[in-house]
């Protein structure tokens, strides 16, 4: 395994600003818990499925991983008792586990925890699907997964050189009390608006932030997208907020409801995300015509 620790502390040293890890690698990998649904779609990828024993909430893809394996809750509310009540022989997590001092708490057990943070755009994406592979001894799956995701990725690219005028998209990751939490720079939302050739209506906001209705109306986006609402139909009720259903995107009907684990997680199928996002922006929303 000193060849596996020594791998993937190159991928990390390779691109720091791309993927970094935890130094620590793990020596027995036949029970993994996958946190963050990037990384039990990549585990899955490669092949890894029945060494996984327990997922979080966000590991909607495949559809079999909350299904068949055991549930240690959403990601950025774990229990350290939950976690390790399944008796891991590694833990892998994405970087946006938490809260903090349950990670430091699995951090600190016997329990190898191996923390996986990723930039979220195609390189990043890339690294991730070869580090993860690195940690579980898959290099040439890995290997063979990731020059796939590359040349999606510059298909991708070739397709959104193509596009003339951008169209100006809002991203909407939640309502609470009736005010819409939007993703401005430095967010998922922001990466994957800008794949899919997108201009971020939101872009002078850092992270995700409640917009007022002033600031909805002002920033006038020709195309919102959002999170499915968990209860109710949320294109309705984002059309009816105010603010909101005064700009170009409201009046037309061009709000889009797509999962956030499938656009936001930035994992094997991040590139056609993006391409799925580029044809929906190109479609009258209204008459369903180019």
């Amino acid at each position: 395994m000193h060849l596996l620790r020594l791998a993937v502390s190159c991928i990390a040293l390779l691109a720091p600003s791309l993927c970094a890890t935890a130094d620590e690698q793990p020596q027995d990998i036949s029970r993994i818990v996958s946190i963050g649904g990037d990384v039990t779609e990549v585990l899955y990828a490669l092949g890894m499925a029945g060494n996984v024993v327990a997922v979080d909430t966000t590991s909607e893809y495949p559809r079999e991983a909350l299904a068949e394996k055991k549930s240690i809750g959403y990601m950025r509310a774990l229990s350290s008792e939950g976690v390790l009540s399944v008796n891991p022989s590694v833990i892998i997590a994405s970087g946006g586990a938490g809260p903090p001092e349950v990670v430091a708490a699995l951090k600190a057990s016997s329990i190898p925890f191996v923390e996986v943070k990723c930039e979220e755009s195609p390189d990043g994406v890339v690294k991730k699907v070869k580090l993860i592979a690195a940690i579980v001894g898959a290099k040439d799956k890995g290997d063979a997964l990731a020059a796939g995701i590359e040349a999606d990725f510059k298909s991708l690219a070739e397709e959104r050189a193509k596009i003339t005028k951008p169209a100006r998209v809002l991203y909407i990751i939640a309502v609470q009390n009736g005010r819409a939490i939007v993703g401005g720079k430095h967010t998922g939302a922001d990466a994957i608006i800008r794949l899919a050739g997108g201009e971020n209506a939101a872009a002078e906001i850092d992270g995700y932030k409640p917009l007022s209705d002033e600031a909805a109306l002002a920033l006038a986006p020709d195309i919102i997208v959002s999170m499915p609402g968990r209860e109710g139909d949320r294109k309705s009720e984002i059309a009816a907020m105010p603010g909101l259903s005064a700009t170009p995107a409201a009046k037309t009907g061009r709000i889009l409801e797509l999962g956030g684990s499938y656009i936001l997680q930035f994992g094997p199928r991040a590139a056609g995300a993006a391409r799925e996002l580029m044809q929906a922006f190109a479609t009258d929303a209204a008459t369903g015509k180019k």
